[in-house]
């Protein structure tokens, strides 16, 4: 059993903000596996489906980014998924716009959601990917103003072709593992 937690904030006023970049990835993603998110339960919106004979949940957190642990235990505790088998994607301040960087485990880089899932589970140890946003370049511009402000035109060109990245690393992922993951999509240039 795999899980692919995409994080974001719920409902259209943050759809294409740049902190709904998980749930973008989820959207891609489903189209891809062709895997349907009609469910909802586990403080999640979800779908759930086979891919090669292995079975997969995809799922956005419905609880607004701060909150996304519960939705990550409820999805963990309920399917009894091991944790080495869950992504977590979302969005990186610290990472430029275009970048992809997947981990095996670690912190949470100061990342609400991420901080929030680590609470929940009490452990840092499973694998993520965070899909790069880039930092505000304007003189003394707010990040959490930053972060739920729309990309522009040219950055959601830049943005569908990370998406699309990101979606044949979750394939490699469910395939090969993070290991195998990391070393085919860590270095790929912007």
């Amino acid at each position: 059993m795999f899980l692919f937690l995409g994080l974001g904030n719920p409902g259209p006023k943050y759809l294409f903000t740049r902190h709904n970049v998980g749930f973008r990835f989820i959207d891609r993603l489903s189209r891809t596996l062709k895997i349907p998110l009609y469910k909802a339960g586990y403080h999640s919106f979800w779908g759930g489906g086979k891919v090669n004979g292995i079975d997969v949940i995809l799922a956005k957190p419905m609880t607004y980014m701060n909150n996304s642990g519960l939705a990550a235990a409820a999805l963990v505790r309920h399917f009894g998924v091991d944790l080495s088998s869950m992504l977590v994607v979302y969005d990186d301040l610290d990472l430029s716009l275009g970048t992809l960087r997947l981990r095996p485990q670690g912190g949470s880089g100061g990342h609400n959601g991420m901080k929030s899932i680590i609470y929940h589970l009490q452990t840092e140890k499973f694998p993520r990917m965070r899909i790069g946003i880039g930092r505000p370049q304007g003189e003394g511009q707010d990040v959490v103003s930053y972060v739920l402000e729309e990309f522009s035109p040219a950055e959601e060109e830049v943005l569908e072709s990370v998406l699309t990245i990101a979606a044949q690393a979750a394939e490699t992922f469910l395939a090969e593992g993070i290991e195998a993951t990391m070393n085919k999509f860590n270095n790929l240039p912007k």
